[in-house]
């Protein structure tokens, strides 16, 4: 059967190099495949399919027969709507019912765009994830705010959510979105931040999700953008501003402790692409039809940058972005300062070579710390022993915790 990926990647290299891409994709899954490994993803709390009740998932599936992305979006939406209805009808009568609905809901329509909303279809599905998970939203405590912070003509949307209870200004953290993440998915996750008097602004990455702009090597300027509005907030302490990418939010949040590193207090990159992750070879060998991504990381990739058509422009494109060849980073202590830094890495990561990690530590000015598990692969994952939340609340929590803390 046409892998899934291969019929999106049909149109998207109409015209431009499609033997070429076919290639360069020969070990993309099929989409038998896809629906096998999903099932087996959602079953074990796994990427990105984190959430979703494999009953679910596999009814959605039912219905999908071709490659069509369109297909695809239709299926997860029909499951989607049915929660989204219960969840409106039961807000008087059980909201606590309703919220949980509006999150099954905002999961599955997520998945239903995932990872890149290249249709009509899927941009239905985006839509209505956004709507779920705002009606979601209204349920937090504290509240959630959408701040819409103007930028080049357009605005950055934010998510922004700050303690309630605590005396003075508190410290926040810039949480970036991946390739593929949306902030959506970081505003949930970093709710576990708030009870330790820690707030979040959750902001997509460029050419994603609400981003104003498209990647490019400039294009860190959003985030900071970003950091001007933080400090116009008075419940804001300015000196305790932090930043936080996973994956490609790693990238952005690693040259954002270079170029900003004198306004943050502290920045979680976990697993960052710093150099080799953009190295020609690597990009047209290892990155297109990588198997520890789901699917489709190519036209994921390629849906970030403006004009890019084909795989040899986006090696191009990401070549661009490595912070060696920006002058920002060098080995054996040369590069640019930096502010203090945590490294989550899993050495077995296919995605993110090692190596920029160990690049990135022996670069700068200033010790950093690191996380690195020998089995891990992706963003330090490792199945059933450290998954995301884990991770997340038993490494990144506690250390922003101690440096955004207001003793020495």
């Amino acid at each position: 059967m046409q892998s899934l990926t291969a019929g999106i990647l049909s149109v998207l290299f109409s015209c431009v190099g499609l033997l070429v891409a076919n290639a360069a994709l020969a070990q993309e899954r099929t989409l038998d495949e896809i629906k096998a490994e999903a099932v087996r993803r959602a079953e074990n709390g796994m990427y990105p399919l984190i959430g979703l009740d494999p009953a679910d998932v596999k009814q959605a599936f039912a219905a999908i027969k071709t490659s069509d992305y369109d297909e695809w979006a239709a299926a997860f939406i029909t499951v989607g709507d049915r929660y989204m209805s219960e969840a409106q009808s039961l807000e008087r009568t059980d909201p606590a019912r309703a919220n949980a609905d509006y999150i099954r809901a905002w999961r599955i329509y997520s998945f239903g765009r995932w990872p890149v909303p290249a249709s009509p279809g899927k941009r239905r599905a985006y839509t209505k994830a956004l709507e779920a998970f705002l009606a979601h939203a209204k349920f937090m405590d504290p509240s959630l705010e959408v701040v819409r912070i103007p930028f080049e003509g357009s605005e950055i949307v934010g998510y922004l959510r700050l303690p309630k209870t605590a005396e003075g200004p508190v410290p926040v953290v810039v949480a970036i979105s991946g390739l593929d993440s949306r902030k959506e998915d970081l505003s949930e996750n970093f709710g576990a931040v708030i009870p330790h008097g820690i707030g979040f602004i959750g902001v997509d990455s460029p050419g994603t999700g609400q981003s104003p702009i498209k990647a490019s090597a400039t294009a860190d300027r959003e985030f900071s953008r970003v950091i001007d509005y933080l400090e116009t907030r008075p419940e804001v302490d300015k000196t305790r501003i932090a930043v936080d990418g996973q994956s490609f939010g790693a990238y952005w949040a690693t040259k954002l402790a270079i170029v900003e590193h004198a306004r943050l207090k502290a920045v979680v990159a976990q697993s960052p692409p710093v150099d080799a992750t953009f190295a020609h070879d690597f990009v047209i060998n290892k990155a297109l039809g990588n198997r520890e991504y789901l699917f489709g990381l190519a036209p994921a990739l390629m849906s970030i940058f403006e004009g890019v058509k084909s795989p040899e422009d986006l090696a191009t494109a990401l070549g661009k972005l490595s912070l060696v060849t920006q002058g920002l980073l060098g080995s054996a202590g040369a590069g640019k300062p930096t502010a203090p830094m945590l490294i989550i890495s899993g050495a077995l990561d296919t995605q993110v070579p090692i190596s920029d990690t160990y690049l990135l530590l022996s670069s700068g000015d200033v010790p950093k710390e690191a996380w690195i598990n020998p089995r891990g692969g992706h963003l330090g994952r490792q199945v059933k022993v450290w998954p995301d939340p884990v991770i997340f609340r038993e490494v990144i929590i506690p250390w922003l915790e101690r440096r955004l803390s207001n003793g020495p």
